[in-house]
């Protein structure tokens, strides 16, 4: 009796076993795709459509939630708006010489440097509490930024490599 029962649970387990490795091999294969490769252009010109478009809608209203925070009036409140226009025109560029190169992969400066600024807003967004609409439109644009990362395969927002 007893041997049937662990030859039924050493079943189980084989079974198990190949599912996983199944399930393994399965995640794997979308890492890669998610990392760019044998994205085109167009796929990746999507992404970095939303990414514009979710950091032109975080800025309209960053600077009332600013205005609503206990940082109203301080350096750091204008320091703040500053780097929230730094990421709009970042994306504008990045958008512009994104249309303007052959291959997507040529763009990897401007991604980065969107990240970096991006890792700047959001130490701050972490910090203080800025309102649920706001808080939700940095959450839409970390998550975008954290996609273009993935596809250029650089380090996401909030990295340590970005100071």
């Amino acid at each position: 009796m007893n041997q049937k029962i662990l030859k039924s649970l050493i079943g189980i387990a084989a079974v198990l076993m190949i599912f996983t490795m199944f399930d393994t091999t399965a995640n794997a294969q979308r890492r890669r795709e998610v990392r760019g490769r044998g994205l085109t252009k167009a796929q990746v010109k999507v992404i970095v459509n939303r990414v514009e478009d979710r950091v032109d809608n975080f800025v309209k209203n960053y600077d009332s939630s600013l205005d609503r925070s206990r940082l109203d009036g301080s350096s750091r409140e204008d320091w703040l708006n500053k780097r929230a226009k730094d990421l709009e025109s970042a994306t504008d560029e990045l958008s512009r010489e994104f249309d303007r190169r052959d291959a997507w992969a040529e763009n990897r400066e401007e991604v980065r440097r969107c990240l970096n600024i991006a890792t700047d807003i959001d130490r701050n967004m972490r910090n203080y509490r800025f309102g649920s609409v706001t808080e939700s439109n940095w959450g839409r644009v970390r998550f975008e930024l954290n996609s273009l990362a993935d596809v250029y395969n650089i380090p996401r927002v909030g990295a340590a490599v970005y100071k």
